[in-house]
C-alpha cells in the first residue's frame, strides 16, 4: 500500500506565533478566527511570516456505479456534461476560481465515457466508473492504490508549481451516497442520519436511497476499517482526493476542505494518517445532510455556513479570502512597539 509520511508541524514556533498575534495592535483575541487561522497556518509553515502562493483547486470527477439504483436526482451523463462545462469556464467553480485568483484543474479519475483528448482535462482514468456496491465491491485493492498514487501525483506537479495552499472538489453524480456511507462507518452515526437530498431528491426519493444503502451495507461483509471503505464503497474520484489530501500534507502544504463529500474524504485520510487534520482549514458547513456532523466528528470548525451544497470546491475558494485575511494581519499589522501605542489590554 502507498505510504505517506505525514507529520505533525513543530510545535516549538506555536508560542512564538501566538506572542507575535497578540503583540498585534489589538485587543488580544479581538481578530477571532483571523488569529487561529494565522497561527495555524505559521505553524504549518513553520515560520512568523507565512505566505500563500498559486493557490490551485483541483476537481476530480468520476461516476459511481451505484448511480444504476436510482439513488440521485440527477443522471449520469450530468458528470462527463459537467467537464465540458468547467473547461469551458462555465461552472460555479469557475467563476469563484476567477474571483479570487485560483489554478483550476479538472482530472479525469474515472468518468464512464471515452473523451477526446481536450485542452485542459487531465487524464488519470483508473476504471470507467465503479462497480455497483449494491450487489459487489466497487473497487479492488490494486484499483485504490492507483487512485491514490495519482491523487498524490497531481499533488506533487502543484506543489512544483509553486502552490502551497490547495483545494480539492469534486463531480460525481451519487457520490453524496458514498460519502454517506464512509461516514456511517467511520463515525458510528446511524445511517439513516447520514442520508439527505444530495441534488435535490424530494422526501420519496430520499426513502429510496435509504433503502439502497441500507441493503449495500447488509450485503457489505468487510471489516469496517478505512481501507475497506475506500474499497468496497470507494469512489475513484474520493479515494483520489483522499490521496492527494495525504500527499499535500506531506509536502506541508495548506489543504482547503470543501463540503460533505471533500470532508468525508479528509476523515478517511485522517483514519489512515491522524496528522494530516494539523494542515486542514475547513471552508464551509454545507446545507447537505450529515455535513454538520461529520465536521463534529472530525472537531472541525469551519469558515463560512453559506447553505451551500455544489461541491466543485466552490465553498473552499468562497472561504480563502478569510484565510488570506489571516496571513496579511500576521504580516502587516503593526506591533505596539512599532507603533507606539500603549498596549490596551
Amino acid at each position: 500500500m502507498i505510504h505517506f509520511n505525514v507529520k505533525r508541524p513543530d510545535d516549538a514556533i506555536r508560542q512564538t506565533l501566538i506572542d507575535k498575534i497578540n503583540d498585534l495592535t489589538k485587543p488580544k483575541g479581538s481578530l477571532g478566527m483571523l488569529e487561529s487561522l494565522a497561527l495555524q497556518i505559521g505553524w504549518i509553515q513553520q515560520t512568523l511570516t507565512p505566505t500563500l502562493n498559486c493557490p490551485t483547486n483541483v476537481v476530480f470527477a468520476a461516476d459511481h456505479g451505484i448511480a444504476d439504483e436510482g439513488v440521485s436526482f440527477s443522471p449520469k451523463e450530468v458528470t462527463r456534461q459537467m467537464i465540458g462545462n468547467f473547461l469551458s469556464g462555465g461552472a460555479g467553480v469557475n467563476f469563484l476560481a476567477r474571483q479570487h485568483g485560483f489554478r483550476l484543474k479538472v482530472v479525469d479519475a474515472g468518468v464512464d465515457f471515452d473523451f477526446p483528448k481536450l485542452d485542459g482535462l487531465i487524464d488519470r482514468k483508473v476504471r470507467k466508473g465503479t462497480r455497483n456496491y449494491l450487489h459487489e465491491a466497487a473497487l479492488t485493492d490494486a484499483e485504490v492504490e492507483l487512485c491514490m498514487e495519482r491523487g498524490a501525483e497531481i499533488v506533487r506537479a502543484c506543489r512544483e508549481e509553486g502552490c502551497n495552499v490547495i483545494s480539492f472538489g469534486e463531480m460525481g453524480i451519487a457520490n453524496t451516497s458514498t460519502s454517506s456511507l464512509w461516514m456511517h462507518f467511520l463515525t458510528g452515526i446511524p445511517l439513516n442520519q447520514c442520508i439527505g437530498a444530495g441534488s435535490g431528491l424530494d422526501n420519496e426519493g430520499i426513502r429510496h436511497k435509504i433503502d439502497v444503502l441500507s441493503r449495500a451495507k447488509a450485503n457489505y461483509n468487510g471489516d469496517g476499517s478505512v481501507m475497506s471503505m475506500l474499497t468496497y464503497f470507494g469512489g475513484l474520484e474520493m479515494d483520489m482526493a483522499v490521496g492527494a489530501m495525504l500527499q499535500a500534507a506531506e509536502l506541508n502544504m495548506i489543504v482547503l476542505v470543501d463540503g460533505f463529500i471533500m470532508t468525508n474524504c479528509m476523515l478517511a485520510a485522517s483514519k489512515i494518517c491522524p496528522d494530516v487534520l494539523c494542515y486542514a482549514i475547513f471552508g464551509h458547513q454545507g446545507d447537505e445532510s450529515g455535513h454538520k456532523m461529520t465536521l463534529d466528528a472530525l472537531g472541525a470548525k469551519p469558515i463560512l455556513n453559506l447553505g451551500l451544497r455544489l461541491g466543485e470546491g466552490t465553498g473552499a475558494i468562497c472561504a480563502y479570502p478569510i484565510v488570506d485575511s489571516a496571513v496579511r494581519m500576521i504580516n502587516e499589522m503593526n506591533t505596539f512597539t512599532k507603533a507606539s501605542v500603549t498596549k490596551y489590554f
